[in-house]
């Protein structure tokens, strides 16, 4: 089945009633600890909450005042952890977290349309991909990208973005013929109703769960930040969409401003600037190692020469040292 947050994935709230409510438990990281909380399992008729699949996290929200720590997919159901129980059969009304179901939209359609266009102008497909909390990646199957590909790729995809590409989808049923012409990597084992294509008009069709924008130009823009060597020779393509790119730029302009103020230089100074501070530095440290030697040389010739005043000496020194 398809669940209200996939037929309407800009919904923000919903009424609906529990179906079930179990106690349960939940290993789950807190502060960077992994605790076990207590609580309970909570099966609604039908959720605007995204339940994690398909490489995109699950929602949070709330069910009525009750705030909702996960969201998991069970076969055809989707099943809410929260702290508190809730009564089977009750109304309540569902809230999502927009700005993060937002934020995960933006990101899932942008890898989508990267994926598509690294395959069409490069050959390059998708083995994986990762929507992480501060940028995500796409593992591609190549040894390296060129940086004239990274570019003209970038400007690719958000040329689709310029020109409102729209988005849509399509419910069809497993032997549907149409099924074999998309894009897939396959389905769950317990994968439960029709199939769901996700398609991108001119660009992409593919199998796929998670939630979307429904035109690429609420993707804003996407930035291609880079690549990193992969696993069994593969590439990590690092991308930014959307909000994400606006808070990089935020972030990144600060720091430059605080440079500036540091280095007493202009933003394209910067580079230069800290490269003669390291050479300083290093020259500074070579000239304090070479003064320490003589001093080492100094100290021993006049022990050898008079053995008695180079311990006194030597003694006066620790203690005026131990002392300050």
């Amino acid at each position: 089945m398809a669940f209200q947050c996939q037929r309407d994935c800009y919904m923000k709230e919903f009424v609906t009633s529990v179906v079930s409510c179990c106690p349960a438990e939940l290993k789950h990281e807190v502060n960077g600890k992994k605790e076990t909380l207590k609580g309970f399992n909570i099966k609604l008729q039908d959720t605007i909450l995204f339940p994690e699949g398909g490489g995109q996290p699950d929602d949070h929200g709330l069910i009525g005042d009750v705030p909702v720590v996960r969201v998991t997919r069970q076969g055809a159901d989707a099943v809410h952890f929260v702290g508190s129980p809730l009564e089977e059969g009750q109304e309540v009304q569902v809230k999502v977290d927009w700005e993060r179901r937002f934020d995960h939209m933006q990101q899932h359609s942008g890898q989508h349309v990267i994926t598509a266009l690294a395959e069409n102008m490069f050959g390059y497909k998708t083995t994986s991909w990762e929507l992480g909390r501060q940028r995500s990646t796409i593992e591609l199957d190549t040894p390296s990208v060129k940086p004239a590909q990274l570019q003209a790729l970038e400007e690719a995809v958000n040329e689709k973005i310029r020109v409102h590409t729209p988005v849509t989808v399509q419910l069809l049923s497993i032997d549907d013929p149409a099924v074999e012409k998309v894009r897939s990597r396959g389905l769950p084992d317990d994968h439960a109703g029709p199939i769901r294509i996700i398609d991108i008009e001119g660009v992409d069709a593919n199998m796929c769960c998670g939630t979307h924008v429904s035109n690429l130009s609420h993707l804003q823009v996407i930035k291609l930040l880079g690549t990193e060597k992969g696993k069994k020779n593969k590439t990590n393509l690092i991308f930014l969409t959307g909000n994400r790119v606006l808070k990089y730029a935020e972030k990144s302009y600060s720091t430059e401003r605080s440079l500036v103020s540091l280095l007493k230089t202009g933003p394209d100074e910067h580079v230069e600037a800290v490269d003669k501070l390291q050479k300083s530095v290093k020259l500074l440290l070579k000239t304090n190692l070479s003064l320490l030697r003589d001093m080492a040389v100094v100290i021993t010739q006049n022990f050898k020469n008079d053995p008695g005043e180079g311990t006194s000496s030597a003694c006066t020194k620790k203690r005026v040292t131990m002392n300050s």
